[in-house]
């Protein structure tokens, strides 16, 4: 079975391949894929590959580039660490989605189900062409129209102004104006780029689900952060990240070594 890795983290990568390989020694992985330019060039004059695990932030951009550019006709199993906004999309038809850090019992049960799937489909695969014959389950061929019109759908679906009560009223606050939420005594408070305060019922997980996370940024259980209020990052203990808000903050927020990358990935991507 010939696979590829689409990661921009070599380590990420490396790892991944050393996990598969421990599954099943019978994969050959074929190329790891750092950029959305290298995988447009590979898919363009290489053979189809028989599965691709790919994540959905690269260094370049969003992975989802790629297939405006090129058919992969190949099943995917795809790797994120962005759990809170995709997740329901890649649950449509995918083989299967993984969360950062990658689990070995996880991987295996993956690739697992993709051989499984791909027995019963009884698909012939066209070398020549590179394209998979109509006796493919029709679910692979519909995967990334689908993941598109349900993140498009999900995009209108945000919150763009919060009513939050005040004394005897409710006051109106555009989401552009909210600096961070924070967690205190399982209270969220919600502050602005003006430093002013608010209180909101419902959870930073309840809270997480209705913003756009290209705007907001969960850094901790305690932090959901506005990418406009980020002044500074700095390089923190055990290889974490301390980050500096535009507003004074109740303690420092600090991103934890497994989700510095995801961290880089969104900062950099908006």
């Amino acid at each position: 079975m010939r696979a590829v890795i689409i990661e921009d983290e070599i380590i990420a990568a490396q790892n991944l391949k050393r996990l598969i390989h421990q599954i099943n020694s019978d994969i050959q992985i074929v190329a790891i894929l750092q950029s959305i330019e290298d995988s447009i060039k590979w898919f363009s004059s290489e053979t189809m590959p028989d599965l691709v695990f790919l994540d959905i932030h690269l260094s370049d951009g969003s992975a989802f580039a790629i297939f405006e550019k090129v058919n992969i006709s190949a099943p995917i199993i795809f790797t994120t660490a962005y759990d809170e906004y995709a997740l329901r999309a890649f649950k449509v038809n995918s083989i299967d989605y993984l969360l950062k850090p990658i689990d070995h019992s996880e991987l295996k049960h993956a690739i697992e189900k993709y051989t499984r799937v791909s027995a019963s489909s009884n698909t012939n695969i066209n070398t020549n062409t590179n394209t998979i014959s109509n006796t493919i389950n029709p679910d692979y061929l519909n995967i990334f129209s689908e993941i598109f019109l349900e993140l498009k759908k999900e995009k209108g679906s945000y919150k763009s102004n919060f009513l939050l009560p005040f004394k005897d009223k409710f006051i109106p606050l555009s989401i552009n104006k909210i600096a961070y939420f924070y967690s205190e005594n399982k209270i969220a408070k919600i502050v602005t780029t003006d430093n002013q305060i608010f209180y909101e019922n419902s959870s930073l997980d309840e809270i997480y689900k209705q913003i756009d996370p290209s705007l907001f940024f969960r850094a901790n259980r305690q932090f959901i952060v506005s990418h406009k209020s980020i002044k500074d990052i700095s390089s923190w203990f055990d290889n974490r990240l301390s980050i500096g808000l535009c507003v004074p903050t109740p303690e420092n927020i600090i991103i934890s070594r497994n989700k510095v990358a995801e961290f880089r990935n969104w900062y950099t991507a908006n």
